[in-house]
Formats: structure tokens, C-alpha cells, sequence
């Protein structure tokens, strides 16, 4: 038992050490966090789709990925130029701030769809390449070290990522005072704009 819940714990901090960072998919769920909008399903489909790529890291997919590099470049190449995309809609966004309405949804605008929401959040997830990398591979060979504890591990780092998503997505809602001010908005988006697009040209770059 103690070998395990150290494994767990181990899992736990490699895997908040992983996506606490300022990111796209953060910075996505963050948004919708302030927004109140559509939180609880994406929170559940970035910690779901967390789950599903540890457990394929700790299955040993990752010489999967490793033995077929072409894979990863498409994607590299597809995730850049949607994050880029964003970015732009982002920019503009912030050319046109607005605040929160008493609702809690942002006002000057319609909000976002649930379809809509959840099929970017799943583009921001799937067609970031470092989830392949960073989860897939990295989380994979570092649970496998692990030997037999290596799904105590996978465990604690899916944990991890269900508290990270869960306090970002749940606790940005306390923000809303803060954001009820249209000049937030414009340096939260002007943020977003700046972080999509050049994770955007880096990842096309490097593809």
C-alpha cells in the first residue's frame, strides 16, 4: 500500500507539473470558467480526454506514436493553424470588449454554443501535439518506471488533471466581478490572442 499511494502521488505532481502552465487549453477553459459557460462539460471532456491519453501512455501506446513521427507532424500542422485562427478571433474580440451581463454570460454578443464550445474544446485538446508528447509519451515512460505501480501512478496524475480543470473551469466564476468591466476582457483576450497565435506559429514552425 505504501508503494502505491507514493505512486499516486508521484503521478499526481508530474501531472499538475505538466498542465499547470499558461496554455491554450487553459487559457480556453478559464474563459469559460469567467463566462460561465458550458463549464461542466468542458471541464469533463479535458479531464476524460486526460484520463484516455494517460492510460494509453501507461498501456505502453506511446511506441506507438514514438514509431510513427508523421502522425504528430499533421497534427502539429493542423493544431498550429487552428490555434492561430483562434488567436485572430481573439484579437478581435478584444477590439470590441464587453462586460459580463448580470447573468453571468458576457454582454455585447451571443454567447457560445454548447456544440460549439465543446468541438473547440476537444480541437484544442486532440490537435495540441504536445498532449501526445507530454501525456502520452513523457507520463507513459515515467509511470512505466514504475513497474507495477504504474496505474497507481496513471491514477494520481488523472487526478491530478480532474482537480486542475475542475478549479480552473469551477473557479473562474469568481473572476466575475473583476470581468463585469469591459477593459478586463480586452487584457484577458489581448492575452489569449498573444499565447494562441504564437503557440500557433511556434507549432507550425516546428512542423
Amino acid at each position: 500500500m505504501p508503494g502505491t499511494l507514493l505512486a499516486a502521488a508521484a503521478g499526481l505532481g508530474t501531472g499538475l507539473s505538466l498542465i499547470v502552465a499558461i496554455g491554450a487549453q487553459n487559457a480556453f477553459v478559464l474563459r469559460q470558467g469567467i463566462r460561465r459557460e458550458h463549464v461542466p462539460a468542458v471541464v469533463a471532456i479535458c479531464a476524460l480526454s486526460d484520463a484516455v491519453l494517460i492510460a494509453a501512455g501507461v498501456s505502453g501506446i506511446g511506441a506507438v506514436v514514438r514509431a510513427w513521427p508523421e502522425a504528430v507532424t499533421v497534427v502539429t500542422w493542423i493544431g498550429g493553424a487552428f490555434l492561430v485562427c483562434y488567436g485572430l478571433l481573439a484579437a478581435r474580440r478584444a477590439l470590441r470588449p464587453a462586460g459580463l451581463a448580470p447573468g453571468g454570460g458576457r454582454g455585447g454578443g451571443a454567447g457560445r454554443s454548447l456544440r460549439a464550445s465543446v468541438l473547440t474544446c476537444l480541437a484544442l485538446t486532440w490537435l495540441n501535439p504536445h498532449v501526445y508528447l507530454d501525456t502520452v509519451l513523457l507520463l507513459g515512460s515515467v509511470a512505466n518506471s514504475y513497474g507495477t505501480e504504474r496505474w497507481a501512478f496513471g491514477v494520481g496524475a488523472a487526478t491530478g488533471s480532474v482537480l486542475w480543470f475542475a478549479g480552473l473551469g469551477f473557479g473562474g466564476r469568481l473572476l466575475g466581478g473583476l470581468f463585469a468591466r469591459p477593459g478586463a476582457w480586452r487584457v484577458l483576450d489581448i492575452v489569449i490572442a498573444c499565447t494562441m497565435t504564437a503557440l500557433g506559429v511556434l507549432m507550425i514552425a516546428r512542423g
